[in-house]
């Protein structure tokens, strides 16, 4: 009974975050606002190392940040795999997991997969991402945009933000795989449903949320490094210059657009790709050919892409314009959503959709396919084969 108790608390301990983000990171500072209103012009970011002595202070917030975001998922890990906690003979882990039985093969192929996937793809997400912020100027066709790009500021800048990119969705793609794959079993017995679309789809939208607040610190510096020429040149500038401007709480500003754009992918993306996967598996001749298993996961995986396109979209156009901001504090997610909506209308939520279905097409099939292959190779069985 004590297990159980300590089991329940760290689940809570664990979603305080998705919680306390949305409603107490979103909302604009009054001081802050009067200060910003106060000034007549926006002022260029100072630089990072003028100051010696808070260049020190700033790297030493930076190292508690991340060595506390460290041990937390050493301690997460544990939690999951609990022959790791007892290897290492701690007495204040669990015996059981968290999330059921995990597979930490899971986190590892999801790491892999999405840091490949989303890293190839980064010149197409640079285009994308310019004809959201600015229509008049890129919003003519994928390959106008590229030309005008290519002829400003060289081909280098379509490779802006893929530090940022490659980084921050290896972690997103890790913790998202890994919490869905570990929280299907767990919803099903919960639930006990003859159909597991239902507790699939609550897992995803859990491993959404919880992956989705790991990604903001990441995602608004590289969206600040595509759309702002005169911001930092790269992800270990980036971070520190954005905690300089507005301080570190900062880097969690838009979680609430953040969360509407990653949860509605999520469980686009994965249901779709399991439901769809398991249906073909049911009615191919031999499920265990190889090339069979090859042609089931392509064709999951593209009906998959095109469901997490359309559904997550809206949500996409939102957060890309909540961290455009340049140099401000970003706006609410309401006050966001209404700007959009004046400026084009409902069609200003499907800005730059051609450039995205491609860029998600390309991501979600070679992601999946990959996250298959490699799934494989660890020895975990195939999606919907099982």
């Amino acid at each position: 009974m004590h297990g159980h108790r300590k089991r329940m608390q760290l689940m809570l301990l664990a979603f305080v975050p998705i919680v306390v983000s949305p409603l107490g990171l979103d909302p604009i500072d009054r001081n802050t606002v009067r200060n910003l209103a106060s000034s007549n012009s926006i002022q260029p970011p100072l630089s990072v190392f003028d100051d010696d002595k808070k260049n020190r202070r700033r790297k030493q917030h930076l190292v508690s940040v991340f060595s506390s975001c460290g041990l937390a998922s050493l301690f997460l890990s544990l939690q999951l795999h609990p022959v790791y906690a007892a290897d290492l003979g701690s007495d204040i882990l669990l015996s059981s997991t968290v999330f059921g039985d995990a597979d930490l093969r899971f986190f590892l192929a999801g790491g892999i997969c999405a840091a490949f996937s989303h890293g190839i793809t980064t010149p197409i997400d640079v285009i994308k991402t310019r004809q959201q912020v600015d229509t008049e100027k890129y919003g003519a066709g994928v390959l106008d945009a590229a030309k005008i790009i290519l002829q400003e500021e060289g081909a280098k800048a379509l490779l802006k933000g893929l530090g940022p990119t490659v980084v921050g969705y290896g972690i997103e793609g890790a913790a998202k795989f890994g919490f869905y794959e570990s929280l299907k079993p767990a919803m099903s017995r919960l639930l006990d449903l003859e159909n597991l679309a239902i507790p699939y789809l609550i897992a995803s939208v859990i491993a959404g949320a919880a992956a989705s607040i790991m990604l903001c610190p990441l995602e608004r510096t590289r969206i600040r490094l595509v759309t702002d020429p005169n911001f930092a040149s790269n992800l270990l500038t980036g971070i520190p210059l954005l905690i300089k401007e507005s301080g570190i709480t900062s880097l969690f500003w838009g979680c609430p657009a953040m969360l509407s754009k990653q949860v509605p992918y999520t469980f686009g993306k994965q249901v779709s790709f399991d439901e769809v996967a398991k249906y073909l598996y049911s009615i191919v001749s031999d499920p265990s050919n190889p090339l069979t298993k090859l042609e089931v996961s392509f064709v999951s995986a593209f009906i998959a892409s095109i469901s997490a396109c359309l559904l997550s979209q809206p949500g996409d156009v939102i957060l890309t314009d909540t961290y455009s901001e340049r140099g401000t504090v970003p706006l609410s997610f309401s006050n966001v959503t209404k700007v959009i909506y004046d400026r084009q209308g409902f069609k200003g939520f499907y800005s730059g959709l051609t450039a995205r279905i491609f860029h998600v097409g390309v991501i979600i099939t070679s992601q999946l396919l990959l996250y298959d292959y490699v799934k494989q190779a660890l020895g975990l069985p195939a999606t919907g084969s099982s």
